[in-house]
């Protein structure tokens, strides 16, 4: 009966080891949203498990996956104490005078393994706070009875915010470059360049040093704040009563409408670029940040993260205006070719 019981179990989990994560987009943004240490990172035990986390939340419910903050230390933990009685036996053979500093060892290694998890801890609040504060300052930005000047004030310190918070998570997910050299930085950024946290950060600087104030471009740093604060929230408050009867259908509907807040997200950025373009025959014009967004707008459309919901939009845009320049404005069809293959290589 037991092993009945366990059968379909054990076919989800085949199912899940078997599916296909690296061609489903939803993968490398689920992967990238992941606060954890970047030794950590880099094992194959941790990458599966997260492998069925993502399997467990967007193809099958009823697959049950296992804790892993309970089994994971004790795993590494076992080896570093073997290692370390082993070590000592030794050092007490060979000199009796070294077992003091032997016995120091196992408690040294769990003082470790204690910070590490308070480090981790640190970081999601971290995360957590920043993107509430940014969340609240967008919001403020966006309400029309506030004093014009503390509206400006809020929409510069939205995009500063979450400079800083995916600034922050590049740093915690992979570090710093390993030397200060022409070719070690050209790799590091090679890493990063199509991660979403470098993304948004390119996003905010472009924005936040512009003089041009443009309260769309808020649209995708509320999503990107909601996303992460609906996350942190059902991880670390889904007992709190507070959490139950006020946020918790708030934060699931969030957490399940990730594709949509993202589509959302693409619909604005795409908006951007082309009011950028309508904003060169003001005064207010800025021909290098119009570039500047541009080029970043094709790096979403070609970065894995964001390429899904871009090319979405890209292709009903394409729909609605091909047809109506063949139509209308034929002699476009050069400069539209010229531009595609542009934007396509």
């Amino acid at each position: 009966m037991g092993e009945e019981r366990e059968d379909p179990q054990k076919l989800k989990r085949i199912s899940a080891a078997a599916y296909d994560y690296e061609n489903d987009p939803r993968w490398p943004d689920y992967w990238s949203n992941i606060l954890i240490p970047p030794h950590m990172a880099s094992r194959a035990d941790v990458v599966d498990h997260f492998k069925r986390k993502f399997y467990q939340r967007y193809i099958d419910p009823d697959l049950v996956v296992e804790a892993m903050s309970s089994s994971m230390p004790s795993q590494s933990a076992r080896p570093s104490a073997s290692s370390s009685t082993s070590s000592s036996a030794a050092n007490n053979e060979a000199q009796g005078r070294n077992a003091g500093s032997t016995t120091r060892s196992p408690g040294a290694s769990a003082a470790a393994g204690s910070n590490t998890a308070s480090v981790r801890w640190d970081r999601q609040t971290i995360q957590f706070s920043v993107n509430a504060w940014v969340f609240i300052v967008a919001v403020l930005a966006l309400f029309p009875l506030v004093p014009l000047s503390l509206l400006n004030r809020a929409y510069r310190l939205s995009f500063l915010g979450t400079a800083l918070s995916s600034l922050y998570s590049l740093y915690a997910l992979y570090g710093r470059p390993r030397a200060w050299n022409l070719q070690a930085v050209q790799v590091y950024f090679q890493s990063i360049i199509a991660t979403k946290d470098f993304i948004y950060f390119i996003y905010c600087l472009i924005f936040v040093t512009s003089h041009l104030c443009l309260k769309f471009a808020l649209i995708p740093i509320l999503c990107r704040a909601l996303e992460h604060v609906a996350r942190f929230l059902r991880r670390n408050f889904n007992r709190s009563i507070l959490y139950r009867k006020y946020l918790e259908y708030p934060c699931v509907w969030v957490d399940s409408n990730t594709t949509t807040l993202s589509i959302l997200s693409a619909h604005a950025e795409i908006g951007l670029g082309f009011l950028l373009i309508v904003s060169l025959f003001s005064w207010q014009r800025n021909i290098i940040q119009t570039f500047m967004y541009w080029q970043l707008l094709k790096l979403m459309y070609h970065a894995p993260v964001t390429a899904g919901c871009h090319q979405s939009v890209w292709s009903k845009i394409g729909r609605t205006v091909n047809p109506l320049v063949q139509r209308y404005a034929p002699f476009l069809n050069t400069p539209v070719s010229a531009i595609q293959r542009w934007w396509l290589r």
